[in-house]
């Protein structure tokens, strides 16, 4: 699986402002013509118009291609070809459409299967609530898939402004079935927010792989080299003692899903080293999964920034040195 962790991640504070300073591309009226498209052409010939739209990012977006390089030689464990570069951006484009498809209820149209599906029910069957960490790895959208089966799976989002704004615009473009409720964070009742929809049985998601320039990070390993990952989701899973689980969809090709649900962490349970120690112990477990699942599907990776601040575009470790 993952590579063995450093002892004792140090808590830091690095700037991570780039993602969040990044403007979105696009427009709401581009966003409605690509759903009318997608709506009526189909998604067989929607994922074939999806090439130019890659292809234009994949010649004209430098930095992208910089922070895909610099992933993929990690990832792959050798120097990343032109066809390697390409099929990252084309699978984020296709996961983007897919959203789409999931959220408007056409689950006919893909081949999902579920690992850790005792795990969610086993939480769900509790009735205490859970977090479900996710990333940029892969995408939440197949979760509706399993959530239409069981009514009362109920998920809540937690994100940061600069996720939620393009979020809520996708719902109301889209009109959207079964949409989640949207918990803006850095405002004094979120946390309140998030405790009553815990309280009230339901899953919140949270995307842990980023942070604000502000909030506190714990470097861990990641992919040969250490990397910063946020606190606060864990702290509050902590606070709250409520059990965290891994949750991510990846994209296996055509029309075929994976969907997993792994245990981080239960805070619910007394440990004896500690709170603090727990939620170091839950991050590296967290980068751990993380690491696991861009070595099984590689191309699911969507942090189209420099994630290691530096170090992977710097390529002075061991590992990148040895690359072809």
């Amino acid at each position: 699986m993952a590579s063995k962790p450093a002892e004792g991640g140090a808590l830091t504070r690095p700037d991570l402002s780039q993602w969040a300073s990044t403007p979105e591309r696009g427009s709401t009226r581009v966003l409605r013509i690509g759903v009318f498209v997608a709506l009526h052409l189909g998604r067989a010939l929607s994922r074939i118009l999806l090439h130019p739209a890659a292809l234009y990012f994949f010649l004209f977006g430098p930095s992208i291609r910089r922070a895909s390089r610099a992933y993929l030689r990690r990832v792959l464990d050798r120097k990343p070809t032109a066809r390697d570069r390409y099929r990252q951006i084309y699978y984020f484009a296709v996961t983007l459409l897919d959203r789409l498809y999931f959220l408007k209820g056409r689950h006919e149209l893909f081949e999902l299967a579920v690992e850790g599906e005792p795990l969610m029910l086993e939480t769900l069957t509790r009735g205490q609530g859970a977090f479900l960490l996710g990333s940029h790895l892969g995408s939440f959208a197949p979760l509706a898939t399993i959530g239409r089966h069981r009514p009362d799976l109920k998920v809540a989002m937690a994100m940061y402004e600069a996720q939620a704004g393009p979020l809520n615009t996708f719902f109301s473009v889209t009109q959207a079935q079964d949409t989640p409720e949207i918990i803006p964070l850095g405002h004094l009742e979120a946390m309140l927010r998030i405790r009553d929809c815990l309280d009230a049985g339901k899953f919140v998601g949270i995307l842990a792989d980023r942070t604000l320039a502000a909030a506190p990070a714990q470097s861990v390993p990641f992919l040969g080299r250490a990397a910063p990952f946020p606190v606060g989701p864990m702290r509050v899973a902590a606070a709250l003692r409520r059990p965290v689980i891994l949750m991510t969809g990846v994209y296996r090709g055509d029309n075929r899903y994976l969907a997993v649900f792994d245990r981080i962490a239960d805070f619910s349970q007394p440990t004896p080293q500690g709170r603090e120690a727990a939620v170091r112990e839950a991050i590296v477990r967290y980068a751990q999964l993380l690491e696991h699942y861009t070595r099984s599907d590689p191309y699911n990776w969507f942090n189209f920034y420099d994630f290691w601040q530096g170090a992977a575009s710097a390529g002075d470790d061991t590992a990148q040195r040895a690359a072809p």
